[in-house]
């Protein structure tokens, strides 16, 4: 009983995360700099004990801007974790990294070419 008590609390603390580091980067993050505004979390893992949590990102547009605002990011991450404390009690806000994720447009471009296979024009 307790592992699947354990399940639904790190479950909820992962759509917890999502929702607010979601939140914190669309309204929170004031950075000229950030050259894409849609920047979608895409999963959250989290460690057994909740003290780390990997957060997955997707940023739509080309690689060099991917890149600065994965940078961005980085640079962010504290203010990111001390307002994840604010809106979330644990007894120990997780320690933040940020992972690019690119499976979104990947998807894109496969179902583009898909369509292009179906049309005939590759």
């Amino acid at each position: 009983m307790a592992n699947r008590f354990e399940f639904s609390r790190v479950d909820r603390v992962r759509k917890a995360l999502m929702r607010e580091v979601s939140d914190i980067i669309r309204k929170e993050v004031k950075d000229p700099r950030l050259a894409n505004e849609v920047i979608s979390i895409t999963d959250v893992e989290l460690s057994g004990d909740l003290r780390h949590a990997k957060i997955y990102v997707s940023i739509y547009g080309p690689e060099e801007t991917q890149t600065q605002d994965m940078d961005i990011l980085q640079e962010w991450t504290p203010q990111i974790r001390s307002e994840v404390g604010r809106r979330i009690r644990l007894h120990h806000t997780p320690e933040i990294q940020f992972y690019l994720d690119n499976s979104l447009e990947r998807g894109s471009r496969v179902t583009q070419l898909l369509d292009q296979i179906s049309r005939g024009e590759v």
